[in-house]
């Protein structure tokens, strides 16, 4: 099952009535509360409004003045109040991984700072055949363990462009490209740890909850973050990740364990995971009723369900940037998508008039993403960079994205402005 198939069949189940852990109810208190309108036009609300900007943009009164652990040099990331994105210009020649120290981060509210010795994770529910069950940090280590390469994109990489290139308002963090990165993730298999704890033949959904502090949202208090995927997939390619890139996760990138959700919108991999229901009926939060949905008048039916990330592509270079005219350069950059590796990538030096295929160059482990370059060189002047990336199935970037009022899957061809001298 993929997420939008799951998340369709979810929204069936909640707007039935049939959904626990977020009622009817709280979406209406939560979206008066924000100002937003009703969420869900199949509960037989009205159409959504833009949303609440403190909402979207996973700002929280919980939030520290520090909220996050890791030192942000602003020659690596541009600081967005609980988040911070990679500088793309920081990735060049560091090779396919994102390092830890330039890795992005996506926070709701602040770190948590949790001791490894002390910390357990809890599993119970109605999908388990005996009661709770627990496992230390140590419990987890001595089980198989398994090391995947997987990409965490937050839905709204690229959100800025819908204000900066469209002229279309949003609301959110203003991401620009920076908000993914690829790295090797090492733990054990989430399925591994449901059969140790008594699976019941009877489960149909998961949710992992995380440590980090609650989020409120318009005053309403929604708790801690957890979001729900089927129990198909988590016995499929979900990971519960204690390494990231061969050391233990930093505190910024969920230590003690994460979850990592393969292909699946960021959201789905919750940090600082310190329980895991495992329910025999449907679940829901609001992390996926009111958040991470997609609203606005291209939306016939207002919330309607991600059908997984989109297609991108970025230089490995800062907005900006002047170059040597004259001089030969290489561009690089790197081109992703959730729908499958990536078959070509074309740029273009003069604003979209004349288009060159890149050259893909280096490894591609697990193909999450994949590294390309074009030789180029620049005359004197103003130059307008583009990249559109193809993937296996066919999915183009598009020259326009198509908008949502919560700013996510950009999936637009980025312009982006340099110049030589």
């Amino acid at each position: 099952m993929n997420e939008v198939e799951y998340d369709e069949r979810r929204l069936q189940d909640f707007v039935a009535g049939r959904a626990r852990g977020f009622s009817r109810r709280d979406l209406l208190r939560l979206t008066a509360a924000a100002g937003a309108g009703t969420a869900l036009a199949a509960a037989g609300s009205s159409p959504a409004a833009a949303g609440s900007s403190a909402a979207a943009a996973g700002s929280s009164a919980a939030a520290a003045a520090t909220p996050i652990v890791k030192p942000l040099p602003p020659e690596l990331f541009r600081a967005l109040g609980t988040n911070a994105e990679t500088r793309w210009a920081a990735l060049k020649d560091v090779g396919y991984y994102v390092p830890v120290d330039r890795f992005f981060v996506r926070n709701h509210t602040s770190t948590p700072v949790i001791d490894g010795a002390s910390w357990s994770l809890s599993l119970f529910g109605s999908g388990l055949r005996d009661g709770p069950v627990r496992f230390s940090l140590d419990d987890l280590r001595r089980l198989p363990s398994v090391t995947v390469a997987a990409a965490v994109e937050c839905a709204g990489n690229g959100r800025s462009y819908f204000t900066s290139q469209q002229g279309q308002t949003v609301s959110g963090t203003a991401w620009t490209l920076g908000a993914v990165g690829v790295a090797k993730w090492r733990g054990v298999k989430l399925s591994t740890v449901l059969r140790r704890a008594g699976l019941s033949r009877h489960a149909v959904d998961v949710q992992p909850v995380g440590l980090d502090a609650n989020f409120v949202s318009g005053g309403v208090d929604l708790g801690p973050v957890r979001r729900p995927f089927p129990i198909e997939k988590a016995l499929d390619d979900v990971i519960l990740a204690y390494e990231m890139n061969g050391v233990p996760l930093p505190p910024d990138h969920g230590y003690p364990v994460r979850v990592v959700v393969p292909g699946w919108i960021g959201i789905a991999s919750i940090k600082w995971v310190g329980s895991i229901e495992v329910s025999a009926e449907p679940l829901f939060s609001p992390w996926n009723t009111q958040f991470y949905r997609l609203f606005g008048s291209a939306y016939p039916v207002e919330g309607q369900p991600f059908d997984g990330q989109v297609v991108k592509s970025a230089f490995e270079l800062d907005a900006g940037t002047v170059f040597e005219a004259g001089k030969r350069t290489v561009l690089t950059g790197r081109s992703w998508s959730a729908h499958g590796p990536i078959r070509k990538v074309e740029v273009s030096t003069d604003g979209g008039a004349t288009w060159k295929r890149a050259r893909f160059y280096g490894a591609s482990p697990g193909q999450v993403w994949q590294r390309w370059e074009l030789a180029w060189t620049p005359a004197a002047g103003a130059h307008e960079l583009l990249a559109r990336a193809t993937d296996v199935r066919g999915n183009t970037q598009p020259d326009v994205a198509v908008h949502n009022t919560l700013g996510y899957l950009f999936d637009a061809v980025v312009k982006v402005p340099v110049s030589a001298a």
